[in-house]
């Protein structure tokens, strides 16, 4: 029979016989060596054998059932006995650990108790128990969980009643690693205290609020900040904007013309482009302000670079913000530092 373990799912058992339609019953053997449970000795006396049988994950729509040849040993290094343990079975448990998975998973889709019990022919008590202990696994492996490497951090607000919450992302692997309630130093302190593993942060990715930044520098030593790319465009298109009503006070009131200048030329339509085109031709000193900023706005855009690949593209984004530093306009000036 094969010993590979994606068959059933466990670690370290070879199938011996299966027989049954529904249960099916599959008769296994442990081929891992065996330790004393107390002192990990290998050395063991066996001193009797007795089959368990465990209830497993279905096969299809059948259900099946592990028949396990176990042994009590003694351990002449430590003068204790024991029951043989099994990876993926608990102590004095019935049934596996990929059961009560799969009963937390159908359940977590919304399939009742009562259709669960009727078809593993459980209990809806168990049902219920499993699943409680479903949540419990996993609350214990958020807490236990160490900072990711390449931290994200945003602010999001749902309503007036819920307010802000903070929602802390693993850029490395583009995965949410938790949302917490609150926004400010004094919401999160008693999270960020909890955290395991924050000196071991190297970068964290933020907007430019001038709050995010000290909570970062006392809670993570270690980590570099990084401007969030979604943020420093918006704030190009904020500074420019305000720059260009600086040179024509009037265009405040053409919101076809600010939407033309504020979109992607890309999106733009044949009318709108028409319409950017004469006012540009118009004003020569937005033109130039214009241009300007949309060949920074496509270096910024470059995305999935190496790291060789950025470093080419280093030179040319200093350039740009020098010229925004010697600009003559303030606003420029601003978003330059």
């Amino acid at each position: 029979m094969p010993k590979k373990d994606c068959i059933l799912n466990l670690p370290g058992y070879s199938i011996k016989k299966v027989s049954g339609e529904n249960p099916v019953y599959i008769e296994v053997t442990y081929r891992c060596i065996v330790r004393c449970v107390h002192c990990g000795n290998k050395k063991l006396r066996k001193k009797d054998s007795f089959i368990r049988r465990i209830r497993h994950e279905s096969i299809g729509l059948r259900r099946s059932y592990l028949c396990i040849k176990a042994h009590k040993y003694y351990c002449p290094a430590c003068g204790r006995y024991f029951n043989q343990r099994f990876p993926g079975i608990g102590k004095y448990q019935r049934a596996s650990e990929s059961l009560r998975k799969q009963v937390f998973h159908y359940h977590s889709k919304r399939v009742s108790q009562k259709d669960l019990a009727r078809d593993l022919k459980l209990g809806k008590s168990t049902v219920e128990r499993w699943y409680h202990y479903g949540y419990e696994l996993r609350h214990k492996k958020i807490l236990n969980r160490s900072c990711p490497r390449v931290l994200g951090l945003d602010e999001h607000s749902f309503n007036r009643k819920v307010g802000y919450a903070t929602t802390f992302c693993d850029l490395a692997k583009h995965k949410i690693f938790d949302v917490v309630e609150g926004r400010s130093e004094k919401d999160l302190e008693g999270y960020l205290n909890t955290l395991e593993g924050k000196d071991k942060v190297q970068v964290v990715c933020i907007d430019l609020s001038s709050s995010y930044r000290k909570l970062i520098r006392r809670y993570f030593p270690n980590a570099m900040i990084v401007a969030d790319r979604f943020h420093v465009i918006r704030l190009l298109n904020q500074f420019c904007l305000q720059t260009y009503q600086q040179i024509d006070p009037d265009m405040k009131y053409q919101r076809g013309l600010l939407a033309a200048l504020r979109t992607n030329p890309n999106n733009l339509t044949v009318k709108r482009l028409n319409k950017r085109e004469r006012y540009l031709q118009q004003q020569p000193v937005i033109a130039a302000l214009y241009y300007f900023k949309q060949r920074l706005h496509r270096l910024l855009m470059r995305k999935h670079r190496t790291a060789k690949r950025c470093t080419r593209l280093i030179p040319l984004f200093l350039k740009l913000v020098t010229s925004l530093k010697e600009s003559h306009f303030e606003s420029l000036k601003t978003l330059g530092k």
